[in-house]
């Protein structure tokens, strides 16, 4: 599993199947009680050495929906910047992050304009992912705006959240995906188009 993730980081070994009853004995054993003690217990398995551990953190992040709030968005931004590799980020950016968004679109609007120009390349990564879940209610100038201004990195990571990010767009509103494919081709990078592309 460490080969596989490319990680130092240690691994129990135990797969996603066996966690799951693990976290759903963690919520009912340790419920937060309070946004504080939301933060506590999730920061208290993160700080735990093992994968799973972070695994089971993110989860129990997962299953407390009424507190994934905008309060809670520094706690998220240190998940993301510590975790700092996409088997974490991506679950924290879509599920966490993009709930937030969704649901308190105006304050994260500051939010999301800092990470698309973060020196650190989760944030970047996080922000163009956070609608991926959004369907139809997508923000679509802020999308197109934050592929276009990351279109020119060289960064794997972020050429391919760009054309994830559009992808999952397409799936609602397809017309409007081929057009800035076709207006903007010359400055996406071959693995956005195609990743973007790969349903149209």
């Amino acid at each position: 599993m460490a080969a596989y993730m490319k990680t130092n980081m240690p691994f129990y070994g135990v797969t996603s199947p066996l966690r799951r009853p693990i976290a759903r004995e963690l919520k009912v054993q340790f419920p937060p009680g309070s946004p504080d003690g939301y933060r506590t217990n999730v920061l208290l398995l993160w700080a735990l050495p093992h994968r799973e551990e972070k695994y089971l953190a993110i989860d129990y992040a997962l299953s407390f929906k009424k507190l994934i709030t905008f309060e809670q968005i520094g706690l998220y931004h240190q998940l993301v910047t510590e975790g700092a590799w996409w088997d974490f980020v991506d679950v924290i950016a879509s599920d966490l992050v993009g709930r937030v968004v969704l649901d308190d679109r105006a304050r994260m609007r500051s939010i999301l304009e800092e990470w698309i120009d973060d020196e650190d390349m989760w944030l970047r990564r996080t922000a163009l992912l956070c609608q991926i879940r959004h369907k139809k209610a997508t923000d679509e100038e802020v999308l197109f705006d934050f592929c276009l201004r990351r279109a020119s990195e060289k960064e794997f990571f972020i050429r391919k959240a760009i054309g994830w990010a559009l992808r999952e767009y397409a799936r609602v509103n397809p017309e409007a995906v081929r057009q800035f494919l076709r207006v903007h081709e010359a400055g996406l990078s071959g693995l956005s188009r195609r990743e973007a592309a790969k349903h149209l």
